[in-house]
């Protein structure tokens, strides 16, 4: 390869996080403390929410959250197929049984597909936000009211996005993630945002093997605790979120600008009134457009610029999920089509003026070729 690569993603470690583990390191205080109180403080006020509380990683968040709201066997959560298969393997550990619901042209979860599989049932909805962009919230928050369902949002690529006026992770239960490629990054964390004080109290018991205080035990749980350490590393990213977003979402409006007119290539849709934070920049290399996704990507290969496959089978299209007692296959066409469309394209913030333009340059000569 004679060009330097691009990755898909960069993860760049400051020096303001180094400085915040270094006085974790000197505190003598590693494991769960103060760091990680105040990032949940931090990160409630940035969700608007009056509860944030931190746990090991994204999976925990949602497997926590299933569990503080006591879903079990005999209930069915309606989520979408088009995601990472966390979503899927916390429902299942719950014991509820899973409804797919399909997407819309924008990636996230429709409406219409969730209200047609509602019945007496239906616990909970839990909708994705997909690449960063938020799901209609507002519709699913009423399809959840009238069928009296809890909502839990997979807001684990979505820190920041909103919805209107309202941050993700306030209109039901969020759940986000802190992993390694994440806007927002520690190697491994999670969060859970709620509203609920009680809920909040039940999540802090689990995460902590059920304990109020030393030995005190209220219910079974586990240790599912975040460290200080990793909490450091969290906070000045924190404080940098919408620096971070306004360039990632500047990238994505480049490339947009770049990729326009091309046949058969759809760049991401951003509905009115909600706010994409760009952990992915998603394109659709249609059947129109002369070239297939794969054939994209070995071009994109050979030049070295990276992407990702987000993802390149639905979630339950794999053999260790065909025939689970736990999972009802719905049939959801659009997200059946898009598996073989989607590709991903550098989007973060380090990328440079130089870097953008030799992606679109990149594409472009692919379907000129």
């Amino acid at each position: 390869m004679s060009k330097t690569s691009i990755p898909i993603t960069s993860v760049i470690i400051g020096p303001e996080e180094e400085a915040a583990v270094l006085r974790v390191l000197r505190s003598g205080q590693l494991a769960q403390g103060p760091v990680v109180a105040e990032l949940e403080r931090e990160f409630a006020s940035l969700c608007g929410a009056p509860h944030a509380v931190a746990v090991s990683n994204g999976t925990v968040a949602l497997v926590a959250a299933l569990r503080a709201l006591k879903l079990g066997p005999g209930d069915e959560v309606i989520t979408t197929p088009f995601s990472f298969v966390a979503t899927l393997n916390a429902v299942l550990e719950s014991g509820a049984t899973v409804r797919f619901a399909d997407v819309t042209d924008d990636f996230t979860i429709d409406p219409a597909s969730v209200a047609a599989l509602v019945n007496e049932r239906t616990r909970a909805l839990l909708p994705v936000h997909l690449y960063g962009l938020p799901a209609d919230m507002p519709a699913l928050m009423e399809i959840a009211g009238r069928a009296g369902a809890v909502v839990v949002e997979d807001a684990a690529q979505a820190h920041g996005a909103r919805v209107g006026d309202r941050a993700v992770g306030s209109f039901g239960v969020g759940c986000f993630s802190l992993y390694a490629t994440k806007n927002v990054q520690c190697g491994e964390g999670g969060l859970v945002t709620t509203a609920d004080g009680e809920l909040a109290d039940r999540l802090r018991l689990l995460r902590n093997q059920g304990m109020r205080a030393r030995y005190q035990y209220e219910l079974p749980g586990h240790n599912w605790r975040l460290t200080d350490l990793q909490a450091a590393i969290v906070l000045p990213q924190l404080r940098r979120l919408n620096e971070t977003v306004e360039r990632r979402a500047a990238n994505a409006a480049r490339l947009t600008e770049g990729l326009a007119g091309l046949p058969g290539v759809r760049t991401p849709e951003v509905p009115a009134g909600r706010t994409h934070v760009w952990h992915q920049y998603t394109i659709r290399v249609t059947p129109q457009a002369g070239l297939s996704r794969d054939d994209l990507a070995k071009r994109l290969d050979q030049a070295g610029i990276g992407y990702g496959l987000y993802y390149p089978r639905l979630m339950y299209d794999y053999d260790c999920y065909r025939g689970h007692p736990q999972i009802s296959k719905d049939p959801t066409p659009r997200a059946a089509a898009v598996v073989s469309e989607v590709l991903s394209l550098p989007v973060h913030q380090h990328l440079t003026d130089g870097e953008l333009d030799r992606i679109v340059t990149s594409i472009r000569q692919a379907f000129d070729a």
